[in-house]
């Protein structure tokens, strides 16, 4: 659970008991240094003992709580670097130069006096960071990938600012290690590194805990190039010689073995035309000569989560599955001739499905728009949700309600959206507020949101669209938006717009349109091509796909929708907002943080010159420190460790829709401190 961002935003670790009237009991308190705090736990086979990862030192390291008592200890992983005299600089040992895991205050044997030298002195070993770690079902291995660590070279060079960068060329990667345990969970042994080359993302256990399923991938941005994924089987008795699964896309996600070890189930691209990250479940029998994956959920209208897999009945899987404006759990053949078939949960949403190894209890999380968070118990998946006792998620004094699920029709599509209402909207004609999803793939689902919730208390509307390109609805759906950014899915919104306006009693002349990522390039789009709205907000937005694409962390997500920009010049410019701007009237705010990676800041900044040249009213606020996805998290009122950002940024929100539909500010609107204004 994290604390709220009042308090820190920090992660804790609790338990929570599964039948009578015990109270939830936090078990893990973070000193101030950890920024961060406890995640990644994963209960110790015998259930003595819960391993998590922390911040608290130096390092991020792999902790054990001992849950009869004690303090949590963290693991002993260190290697000790090898050093190239020859180039003065240290390097990180190759697979099988292992050295012993030796304690830090181990010394190396005394020599006589005057014999001991460079060459004889034992290297100082350094500590692996994890970054993840997977425990076998018997509790005999611990598996975990970690960066290779910067030597002590590397230090003084960095300290001496003779640090230059050459992109692309990074020799740092994540690798891979076993190391045995005894009996009591500590490490026996030396550190064993695995020959898969970096960068190594995940690792599974098979259910005999003789082997892994690594997932692994280039590292120095080589999936800018397209998808190089690769997966493996390591045997634990010869971790030096993993073989690789040839008949495993480059797309793989993540991946789990069969309760058999036979075959493996993993998450990859659709063969299908969809946009990257339009994922389906597949199966392969390991260790077969010519087998091919198997297409599991072929023809499923939603979006699949591979990173829950649970195998029922031999040939069953149980995942969680978006479908439309809901997340479920979903059973799949392994043979693929079964088209997945709802469990039914009683939920809207539900996410974090787990089980115990027996599968003798299952937990989930539960919400809907009017639904706070609840953590649901049942003996059996498919029996009721017996609520567990925890303390209080959602903020107090917000107006959460149950969204009205609308649909119309656009282009021949059947588009659905979640309506928003405030619970007084019958007495007068309210404002309404349009929200835009990012992605664009990516969907809006009946979800406890704080946001909305926010802005209902103003007593606005809140229309929130899946226009085509959203994901959940099937691939041809999805992929309905390629080379069309800005197009047909703009129409969809508006056609949407229209619908709910001829239904419900909202203010056609007090609305508004506000998105962040592509909900915020959506924004940008409709500012050069309509006046209906009084403001627009963009967060975070794509304004110039030329710009970007060559500015942005990775481009192949761009790349499937209009091409590489330099050879398709008519096609870029015509789905850049940028292109509208000498048509542009609404009063607009960007939002933007200043470390994004992304939509890099420069995106925001074309965007307010371009405005600001035209005439056209707008401000600019930027935000230090801030990427992507934490930025977000601020501004939609989720916990994060910058505490003053998403207040600022909700308040500026608010200040700047009351003035667009004259509404006169208060002392409370303008409290706030300013913040990299533009």
């Amino acid at each position: 659970m994290t604390d709220a961002t009042a308090d820190g935003a920090k992660a804790h670790l609790w338990v929570v008991a599964t039948s009578g009237a015990e109270k939830a009991r936090q078990l893990t308190f973070s000193p101030p240094a950890d920024k961060r705090g406890e995640h990644n736990p994963q209960w110790a086979p015998d259930g003595r003992a819960i391993l998590f990862l922390a911040h608290r030192g130096e390092h991020t390291e792999l902790f054990r709580l001992d849950l009869r008592g004690g303090e949590a200890a963290p693991y002993e992983l260190k290697i000790a670097p090898v050093v190239d005299e020859s180039k003065e600089k240290d390097a990180i040992p190759p697979p099988g130069a292992e050295k012993k895991n030796e304690k830090s205050d181990d010394k190396p044997a005394e020599k006589p006096a005057g014999d001991a030298t460079k060459k004889d002195a034992a290297p100082e070993q350094v500590e692996l960071e994890p970054s993840g770690y997977a425990l076998s079902a018997d509790g005999a291995w611990l598996a975990f990938w970690a960066r290779d660590p910067e030597t002590p070279g590397e230090k003084k060079q960095k300290d001496a600012k003779a640090d230059a960068s050459w992109v692309n060329h990074e020799k740092h990667g994540t690798r891979l290690y076993l190391a045995a345990l005894k009996e009591d969970g500590k490490i026996d042994g030396a550190l064993k590194t695995v020959a898969i080359a970096p960068d190594v993302r995940s690792a599974v256990w098979s259910p005999a805990t003789d082997r892994l399923l690594v997932m692994a991938e280039p590292p120095n941005d080589r999936s800018d190039l397209g998808p190089a994924g690769s997966a493996w089987i390591v045997d634990t008795a010869a971790p030096d010689k993993p073989t690789k699964v040839d008949a495993v896309p480059a797309t793989v996600g993540g991946g789990a073995f069969n309760p058999d070890g036979s075959q493996i189930v993993f998450s990859a691209q659709t063969p299908e035309d969809a946009p990257p990250g339009y994922d389906e479940l597949f199966a392969l029998r390991e260790g077969e000569a010519g087998a091919k994956p198997v297409r599991m959920t072929g023809g499923f209208a939603g979006q699949v989560n591979a990173g829950s897999l649970f195998f029922t009945n031999g040939d069953l899987v149980v995942t969680q599955a978006a479908v439309g404006t809901r997340t479920i759990a979903v059973t799949v053949s392994l043979d693929g001739k079964m088209s997945p078939k709802p469990v039914d949960l009683d939920a809207a949403v539900i996410s974090g499905l787990t089980t115990n190894r027996k599968q003798t209890g299952w937990l989930w999380l539960s919400e809907s728009g009017g639904q706070p968070t609840i953590l649901c118990y049942a003996k059996h998946l498919g029996d009721g949700c017996a609520t567990l006792s925890i303390p209080e998620l959602a903020p107090a004094g917000l107006r959460f309600v149950d969204p009205e699920l609308v649909q119309w029709k656009s282009d021949g599509f059947t588009i659905e959206g979640l309506l928003y209402l405030p619970p007084d909207h019958v007495s007068a004609k309210v404002p309404l507020i349009v929200d835009v999803h990012g992605g664009p793939l990516g969907a809006f689902e009946d979800r406890n949101d704080p946001f909305v919730a926010f802005l209902v208390g103003h007593g606005w509307a809140v229309l929130r669209p899946n226009p085509r390109g959203s994901s959940n609805y099937g691939v041809k759906f999805a992929a309905a938006n390629k080379n069309d950014l800005g197009g047909g899915d703009y129409r969809d919104i508006m056609a949407g717009v229209d619908a709910v306006l001829a239904k419900y009693p909202l203010d056609a002349s007090k609305m508004a349109l506000m998105g962040y990522s592509y909900g915020g390039e959506m924004a940008a789009f409709a500012e050069g091509k309509t006046d209906r709205f009084k403001a627009i907000i963009s967060a975070a937005p794509v304004i110039d796909q030329f710009s970007e694409y060559g500015t942005e962390q990775g481009s192949w997500y761009d790349r499937w929708y209009f091409g590489k920009p330099w050879e398709h010049l008519e096609d870029a410019w015509r789905q850049s907002p940028l292109a509208g701007a000498a048509r542009a009237k609404t009063p607009f705010l960007l939002l933007q943080g200043q470390n994004d990676t992304t939509d890099p800041l420069g995106q925001s900044e074309e965007m307010y010159r371009a405005l600001r040249q035209e005439g056209v009213p707008v401000e600019m606020v930027t935000y230090p420190r801030e990427d992507h996805g934490p930025l977000a998290m601020g501004v939609f009122g989720r916990p994060s460790p910058e505490p003053w950002h998403g207040y600022d940024a909700r308040q500026r929100v608010i200040e700047f829709l009351n003035k667009a539909f004259g509404v006169e500010p208060t002392t409370a609107d303008s409290s706030h401190q300013p913040s990299g204004v533009h």
